[in-house]
C-alpha cells in the first residue's frame, strides 16, 4: 500500500515558520539591536518559541519549555537553534524591547499585502476606508492601572488596552499601540494619518468636537455615531431622494460648537437618522461627507464591525487570557506573537480554495502542529488518503 499522499519532510509548524522570511528577523534584529550582548537566545529563537506558544495555546512558561524540550531532534524544520528553559524565556521577555516584534508584524504585513487586500469597497467608494478601535485586555496582576470602581476588597485588577487601526480591504491590524486600560481613547487620534483619500469609522467613544474640527481641516472624511447628549442647531433638512434607500429616515446639516482654550467656533457636519430593519432600532449618524448618498454613509458604519470580529477572533483562538510574565514588555511582546500567529493563519487561508473556518483552522494546526503532513494539500482534500484506502480494500475484497 502506498504512503500518505500527504506525507511532507517539514513538519506543519516548520511551513507557519517559513511564510516568515529570515531576512525580515534578522534586519529587525540589527535595526532595533535585540541581539545585543546576546549569546544563544536570539530574536529568531525568541520569536519562534513564542509563535510556538500561540499555536500550541501554552498557558505557562513551564508549559512552552517543557514541550520544546521534547522536540529535540526536530527543531531543524522549524529554524530553532536553542531551546529555552523556562528562565531563559522568563529573562528574555523581560529584557528584549517588544519593538523588534512590532516591526516584524509590520513587515510581514507589506510582505503579504497583495494576500489580504481586497479592493472591492475601495473600487465603490474610491478611497480608503479605515476602522479604529481599542479592546481591554484583563490582567489578574496590577501591572497596568485598569479603569472601573475599586472592588471591596481592595484588591483591582490590572489591564492593557489595545488601540487598533484596520484597513477595511484588508481585516488585519495595520497600526497598534498600547496603553494602560484607564486611558482615555482619544489619544489615539493624534496617531492617525490625515488625508484626503481616507475615511476613518469609529464609534460614540471617541466623540471629540476638536478631532472632528482637525477631521475637516485637513479635508479627512469620518463616519461615527453622535452621542445621545450632543448639543448642536439643526441648520438644514436635505431632501431624502426616493431612489436613496428606505431606512433612511432624516438627513441634516447640523452645527457643533468647539472650543479651543479661550476661542469658540462653529463646526458644520451632517447628521443622518436611519433605521435598521434587522436589528429594529434607529442609528445616528455623524459625518463630513456632505456630497455621499446618505444609505451610503450608513453602509460604511455597519463596516466598523470587522473590528470587533477581529478582537474576538484573536481572544477566541490565541492564549490572551494567560500572560507568561508580569511586566509590560512580556504581555506586549505576547500579543504582537499572537498577531503574527494570526496572520500566518490568515495567509493559509487566503492560499485554500477550499473554504475553512478560522476557529477550524488554528484547531487543526494545533492537533497536527508536529506532524509531516503538506498543510495546504491536506486542508485542500483531507479525505484523499482515506478514499484511497478505502477503494483499495474494497478491491482486495472483491478478489
Amino acid at each position: 500500500m502506498d504512503k500518505s499522499t500527504h506525507f511532507y519532510g517539514n513538519s506543519v509548524f516548520g511551513q507557519l515558520i517559513s511564510l516568515i522570511d529570515p531576512q525580515i528577523i534578522s534586519g529587525s534584529s540589527k535595526a532595533l539591536n535585540s541581539d545585543r550582548y546576546v549569546k544563544k537566545f536570539t530574536t529568531k529563537d525568541h520569536l519562534i518559541s513564542m509563535l510556538f506558544c500561540a499555536f500550541a495555546k501554552c498557558t505557562s512558561l513551564r508549559e512552552v519549555s517543557g514541550a520544546m524540550l521534547g522536540l529535540s531532534g526536530k527543531t531543524k524544520h522549524f529554524q530553532l537553534t536553542h531551546i529555552p528553559k523556562r528562565s531563559t524565556l522568563s529573562d528574555a521577555n523581560q529584557k528584549r524591547s517588544s519593538e523588534v516584534f512590532g516591526n516584524i508584524y509590520n513587515k510581514l504585513l507589506v510582505q503579504y499585502g497583495n494576500v489580504f487586500s481586497d479592493s472591492r469597497i475601495k473600487d465603490v467608494i474610491n478611497k480608503q476606508i479605515e476602522i479604529f478601535d481599542s479592546t481591554t485586555i484583563s490582567l489578574f496582576k496590577d501591572i497596568l492601572k485598569c479603569v472601573g470602581r475599586n472592588p471591596a476588597d481592595g484588591k483591582k485588577k490590572g489591564g492593557i488596552k489595545v488601540h487598533t487601526v484596520i484597513n477595511v480591504d484588508e481585516a488585519l491590524p495595520k497600526l497598534v499601540w498600547f496603553t494602560e486600560a484607564a486611558k482615555n481613547d482619544h489619544v489615539l487620534m493624534d496617531k492617525l494619518k490625515m488625508d484626503s483619500n481616507t475615511i476613518y469609522v469609529f464609534d460614540k467613544g471617541y466623540n471629540d468636537y476638536k478631532a472632528f474640527k482637525k477631521f475637516c481641516d485637513n479635508q479627512t472624511g469620518f463616519v461615527t455615531r453622535i452621542k445621545d447628549n450632543a448639543v448642536y442647531q439643526i441648520v438644514q433638512d436635505n431632501e431624502i431622494e426616493e431612489h436613496i434607500h428606505s431606512g433612511v429616515l432624516e438627513d441634516q446639516i447640523i452645527e457643533l460648537e468647539v472650543k479651543e482654550s479661550s476661542n469658540a467656533s462653529k463646526l458644520g457636519l451632517r447628521k443622518i437618522r436611519f433605521y435598521d430593519r434587522t436589528l429594529k432600532r434607529e442609528f445616528e449618524f455623524l459625518t463630513n461627507l456632505f456630497e455621499m448618498r446618505a444609505d451610503l454613509v450608513s453602509a460604511i458604519y455597519k463596516l466598523r464591525w470587522q473590528i470587533e470580529l477581529l478582537f474576538k477572533q484573536l481572544k477566541q483562538n490565541f492564549p490572551l487570557k494567560y500572560f507568561l510574565g508580569d511586566n509590560e514588555n512580556a504581555i506586549k511582546i505576547q500579543i504582537y506573537c499572537a498577531l503574527i500567529a494570526n496572520l500566518l493563519m490568515i495567509v493559509i487561508q487566503k492560499q485554500l480554495k477550499r473554504a475553512w473556518a478560522f476557529s477550524n483552522l488554528v484547531s487543526f494546526c494545533k492537533i497536527h502542529l508536529f506532524n509531516y503532513i503538506h498543510l495546504i494539500r491536506f486542508l485542500e482534500n483531507p479525505d484523499k488518503d482515506w478514499q484511497k484506502i478505502h477503494e483499495e480494500r474494497l478491491q482486495y475484497n472483491l478478489f
